[in-house]
């Protein structure tokens, strides 16, 4: 293992996730000269995030309990000696007592403060320091509704359609749009339940529907000294049911006038609230240009990995440096970025059948490659997707130059990645590949829902992608 960058950097990092994000911090953390601790639940036993970290330890046989508790994890972050803990995304990645329960026993965070979290995790919150911060928000109440009552007579002010949205949502959970006013209170008690049961709490806001917008985010980075920055923009429009599919950054549908708006405007986001560390501030882009301001999420994003190939800035290291106390290696005027990038979510579903789950043992795996190209996975040939978490298993990140090369890689790419055994999005991102709209840069949040006819998918491979595929079949039936 290499020697320490900086002595000030922390000596050993609990990894509180799982799969192919806690592979990518224990990647980070070798490079950086620090031990990785990895945890598991019995289902995880075999997955690759623990075969990469230098120490592996068990939190229980439910699949998802050992993940979920914040004592049990710190408890465990303190007898393994390590002196930081890095929540990765998902599960108690945006839950401030994680935060508190590290800074009590004296383990380094690797994210914002607990109040940090706690503020910008409530959306109602969010948005009046956004509001506060001089950043435009959609029309939406001021606080959290009280009842149906309310929420119907709001509705009439604004205008239908209209979103109800769960005050700690996140993650596409705890969303309805309604269109009328039946729509309204069919819905209401929904959003409640569904918010209940995901965040533990029953508040929910109304905020006016924009319809079709782009779905825009920025990178920001900011450490203990005040120094806040944003790495550009990544567009996130492609996406189904509220699920990202693919990201793009930069955009390929701003201008550069808009792209310098919308870094500012995020910086001002993150100032307000004296951020740390890194987090993405999510906009809508409406029709007519105007940005509007959505939430902020207080964690690595899935796809840090398209702004990083952009700008060369490795987000995880950052992430790790902050947490030590150490000043940002980047002023805004040193952040360039060059070319376009994909990243294509690889889910474990099938879209023929309604994008059921496609969890199983992964008979054959052949990862993509080449110039601009890079994956991030926590999968093998013989690894058993268990049915437990996620069915996302791998990211395909796409480089290139200019923006019609960026869609031939990802065509050639796609065709490349190979994944027997189970199901997957693959042919379905193929297809994407080759729409008009998409190759032309002129797509929204309603390009899935606007063409189902994407589903039935049969993509006319490239001959290079048929012979590979040939030559898999016939090695697969050899038994080699």
């Amino acid at each position: 293992m290499a020697g320490p960058v900086d002595p000030n950097l922390v000596k050993k990092v609990l990894i509180a996730n799982r799969g192919e994000i806690a592979v990518r911090i224990a990647r980070a953390c070798r490079e950086l000269g620090i031990r990785s601790v990895a945890i598991y639940s019995e289902a995880d036993r075999y997955s690759l995030h623990v075969k990469k970290s230098d120490e592996a330890h068990c939190v229980g046989s439910d699949p998802l309990q050992g993940y979920l508790n914040p004592h049990t994890i710190v408890n465990l972050a303190v007898e393994t000696g390590c002196d930081a803990l890095h929540p990765g995304y998902g599960f108690l990645s945006e839950n401030a007592e994680l935060a508190k329960v590290c800074a009590e026993r004296g383990i380094k965070f690797i994210g914002p403060s607990a109040e940090v979290i706690h503020m910008m995790g409530d959306k109602t919150e969010a948005r009046t320091s956004a509001i506060r911060a001089g950043v435009p928000v959609t029309p939406g109440t001021e606080g959290n509704l009280s009842g149906i009552d309310e929420a119907v007579e709001f509705a009439g002010k604004i205008g239908y359609p209209v979103m109800l949205k769960a005050t700690s949502g996140g993650g596409g959970r705890g969303i309805r749009r309604c269109n009328d006013e039946k729509e309204l209170r069919q819905n209401y008690d929904r959003v409640i339940s569904e918010a209940t049961k995901a965040f533990g709490r029953a508040d929910v806001f109304m905020e006016k529907c924009i319809v079709n917008p782009r779905h825009i985010e920025v990178q920001v980075l900011a450490d203990s000294l005040g120094n806040t920055i944003h790495l550009f923009e990544r567009d996130c429009s492609i996406q189904r049911r509220n699920q990202k599919l693919i990201e793009l950054a930069p955009s390929p549908q701003l201008t550069p006038d808009q792209r310098k708006y919308i870094g500012e405007l995020a910086v001002k986001v993150a100032k307000e609230v004296n951020y740390e560390n890194a987090g993405t501030v999510e906009f809508l882009l409406d029709h007519d240009g105007s940005f509007y301001f959505m939430e902020m999420n207080t964690r690595v994003q899935v796809e840090h990995t398209i702004t990083e190939q952009i700008t060369g800035v490795d987000i995880v290291k950052e992430q790790i440096r902050v947490a030590s106390g150490l000043p940002l290696r980047y002023k805004q005027e040193d952040v360039t970025y060059q070319g376009f990038c994909a990243q294509f979510r690889i889910n474990a579903e099938d879209p023929k059948n309604g994008f059921l789950p496609s969890f199983g043992r992964i008979s054959r795996y052949y990862s993509a490659g080449g110039p601009g190209v890079r994956t991030d996975a926590a999968m093998y040939s013989g690894y058993t997707i268990p049915p437990y978490y996620d069915s996302m298993c791998a990211k395909l990140i796409v480089w290139a130059l200019t923006w019609e090369e960026l869609l031939e890689r990802s065509e050639r790419a796609l065709g490349d990645m190979q994944i027997y055994g189970i199901r997957t999005t693959i042919p379905y991102y193929q297809e994407i590949l080759q729409h008009p709209e998409f190759r032309a840069a002129d797509f929204n949040t309603g390009f899935v829902e606007k063409h189902p006819e994407l589903v039935h998918y049969s993509v006319k491979r490239r001959p290079e992608s048929l012979v590979a595929a040939i030559a898999a079949a016939v090695a697969a039936q050899a038994g080699i």
